[in-house]
């Protein structure tokens, strides 16, 4: 084989390669969380929904939601792969207890000039320095009604963690035959009978809540998982095969996960 011959040869796989690793439009489809902003990772404010955007290749359109209010815009689906802009997004002007959130997500879409592919659940969003602004994480399949069965422990409520090594750990157990909740809020056993509308696939609520009336030495865990429960109205998938409880205003008010 000549010289010339290898050296096209070379250039012929390094162009393949770097044309494998360019991100398209298409990778970019469909609801992404935004889990970190410059470098920082993203933790909603108690009561507010995780931010997320969401893209549809063939239409441009863009959606999402930054922390308080929902987004909605359109993007350019015929620009240079890898390009995007996202400067024009509009959003409402819903107030919301904690903005901070809401405003780094909002500063750092309006940076926005290039996307890249991380690996299979992260996309990188970055700026003109190519400094990546957000990273965002695929968001998971929709969890089912029937997926809700068995034993969930409760890792978050209120926007709060739940500590571990409590003596009694924080659980919910949903038992769809019988429709009816058993768990424990963190020093009480709770009850309740399930609600699900079966026209609204994510719906569920809490009916004729009961729960014990003993007193533990710290009651700030069980009172945030009451109050969560007797928010709930629907619930939604969240990573790493977490669930999320949600409130009337679509509010993250409890997470579990099994």
């Amino acid at each position: 084989m000549t010289i010339g011959c290898l050296a096209a040869l070379c250039m012929g796989v390094a162009s393949c390669a770097s044309t494998k690793n360019v991100a398209t439009l298409a990778s970019l489809d469909g609801e992404w969380n935004i889990i970190e902003i410059n470098g920082e990772v993203v933790v909603p404010a108690p009561g507010q929904t995780f931010p997320f955007i969401a893209f549809n290749a063939k239409t441009g359109e863009v959606y999402g939601n930054a922390g308080c209010n929902s987004m909605t815009g359109s993007i350019n689906k015929n620009a240079k792969a890898g390009t995007i802009d996202l400067s024009a997004l509009g959003a409402t002007s819903r107030m919301c207890e904690d903005m901070k959130t809401e405003q780094q997500v909002l500063q750092a879409l309006a940076k926005v000039k290039k996307y890249n592919q991380l690996n299979d659940e992260n996309m990188a969003l970055t700026g003109s320095s190519k400094k990546d602004v957000i990273v965002l994480q695929k968001k998971q399949p929709k969890v089912n009604w029937d997926d809700l069965s068995g034993k969930w422990m409760i890792t978050q409520a209120q926007g709060k963690e739940v500590p571990q090594g409590m003596e009694n750990q924080p659980f919910l157990e949903f038992n769809l035959i019988d429709n009816k909740l058993h768990g424990n809020a963190g020093c009480n056993i709770v009850n309740a009978s399930l609600i699900h509308d079966e026209a609204n696939p994510s719906s569920l609520k809490f009916h004729s809540l009961i729960h014990t009336m003993m007193m533990c030495p710290d009651m700030e865990v069980e009172d945030s998982v009451i109050k969560s429960l007797n928010a709930t109205a629907s619930f939604g998938a969240l990573a790493d095969g977490a669930v999320g409880l949600y409130d009337t205003e679509n509010n993250l008010v409890l997470v579990m996960k099994k």
